[in-house]
C-alpha cells in the first residue's frame, strides 16, 4: 500500500495515514527478520519475501502500510521490516507483548519454511558451550595433576601451551578479583566453567602445590605476569575457606581426633 520511490516519500505516506490517529505517538512498528548466516546465504530474494508475508501474516498486519529492506552488506542477511501501527480506518495495532510475540511468529515461519529456528541456535550453541567448558576443565585438572604449577604466572603458562588464555580479572580497586577463560573463541568466567574452577579454589590449589597447608590472609599479594596484585577481599576469604576445608577434610581423612 505504498508508492514512494524513497525513504522521505514512504515516510509522508505514513503520516497521512497515521493523522487519522493523533492519540497514537509510537505509530511506526519496526523489526528484524535474522535467518541464521547458513540459511540467509541460500535464501533468493523470493524466499526472503515469502518469509516476509508470513511474518506480516503471522502477526496479522496485513491490512497497512508496510516496507521491507534486505539488508546483505554483512555476512548475516537480514530484513528490516516497517509498518504503520495505524491502519485504513485509524485504528491503533495493538502492541501488548510484541517483542513475544513477534518471537513466536518469526519461530513458527522458520518452521513452516524449513529453516533453522530461534530454539535450534540456541539448543546448538548450549550443547557446544557445555563441550567447550568441559574441555576447560579437563584441561585445567590436567595441568594441576601433571604439571603442578606453584604460582599463577606458572599456571597461566601452562594453560596457554594447551591453548587455554587465562585472563586475571581485575577490580576498580586494581585488585585480583577473579579469572576468565577464553578457549576456542568462548570466553567464560572461571565459576562459570565449573564450581572447582572458582578463583578461590585455583589460589589453594596453587598454595596446596607449594606444599602450604596454612590458610592465607586478606590481602595477601601475588604475582601475576609480572605484577604484584593484592587479592580482593572475597577472592582472599573464597582462598581461605577453601583452604581450611581442605584441611579439615585430609584430617579426617587420617582419623585426627578418633
Amino acid at each position: 500500500h505504498l508508492a514512494g520511490n524513497d525513504s522521505k516519500q514512504v515516510t509522508e505516506e505514513f503520516k497521512i495515514i497515521q493523522e487519522q490517529n493523533t492519540r497514537c505517538q509510537k505509530n511506526t512498528l519496526s523489526f528484524v527478520l535474522s535467518p541464521t548466516q547458513e540459511d540467509g546465504r541460500n535464501l533468493t530474494k523470493v524466499q526472503l519475501r515469502e518469509m516476509t508475508q508470513r511474518f506480516i501474516k503471522e502477526m496479522q498486519l496485513g491490512e497497512r502500510q508496510a516496507i521491507a529492506f534486505v539488508h546483505r552488506d554483512k555476512a548475516h542477511t537480514h530484513v528490516h521490516l516497517y509498518v504503520n501501527r495505524i491502519d485504513f480506518d485509524g485504528k491503533a495495532y495493538n502492541d501488548s507483548f510484541i517483542g513475544k510475540r513477534s518471537q513466536w511468529a518469526a519461530e513458527k515461519v522458520a518452521k513452516d519454511m524449513g529453516l533453522t529456528t530461534v530454539k535450534e541456535v540456541q539448543l546448538e550453541k548450549e550443547l557446544d558451550s557445555i563441550h567447550i567448558r568441559h574441555e576447560i576443565k579437563d584441561i585445567h585438572h590436567r595441568v594441576m595433576e601433571n604439571e603442578r604449577p606453584q604460582t599463577l604466572d606458572g599456571y597461566i603458562k601452562a594453560m596457554k601451551e594447551r591453548n587455554v588464555e587465562v585472563i586475571p580479572s581485575i577490580n576498580r580497586a586494581n585488585k585480583l578479583q577473579g579469572f576468565r577463560f577464553k578457549y576456542q573463541g568462548h570466553n567464560f568466567k572461571a565459576s562459570e566453567v565449573h564450581r572447582s574452577l572458582s578463583g578461590g579454589r585455583i589460589m589453594g590449589q596453587l598454595s596446596r602445590n607449594r606444599g602450604m597447608g596454612k590458610t592465607v590472609g586478606v590481602g595477601k599479594s601475588v604475582q601475576v605476569l609480572g605484577k604484584t596484585l593484592e587479592m580482593s577481599a572475597n577472592l582472599a576469604s573464597s582462598m581461605a575457606k577453601n583452604m581450611l576445608k581442605k584441611t579439615i577434610k585430609r584430617a579426617i581423612d587420617r582419623g585426627i581426633g578418633y
